[in-house]
């Protein structure tokens, strides 16, 4: 099948109309609303952050852990005094949260 002034058509920059320039638009409204509501939604949700929390990461024989307390727990992490390997940083995330450290 022969194609009438093919190379034409090819050589033309695409002609934008009206609905076409419509749907674009409509689209990237949506993807407007779209991303402000997630930033809404992200914006308000989740748990406050609580200041009485104490969160330290450190290796240890099976790859990194976490010691994580808040409140109560927190304040007998922080006095105990056993945790001689990461006294550095769990001094730090006691001093943050405001609690008193005790060194082992």
């Amino acid at each position: 099948m022969i194609m009438f002034d093919q190379s034409r058509r090819l050589s033309e920059p695409l002609r934008w109309g009206r609905r076409e320039k419509t749907i674009v638009a409509a689209l990237a409204s949506c993807v407007a609303i779209a991303a402000l509501a997630l930033v809404a939604y992200g914006l308000t949700s989740g748990a406050a952050v609580r200041r009485d929390c104490v969160s330290v990461t450190f290796a240890s024989t099976l790859g990194g852990a976490e010691l994580k307390g808040c409140g109560a727990r927190a304040r007998r992490i922080c006095a105990s005094g056993s945790f001689h390997a990461i006294e550095h940083e769990l001094r730090a995330a006691c001093r943050r949260a405001g609690m008193r450290f005790r060194a082992g």
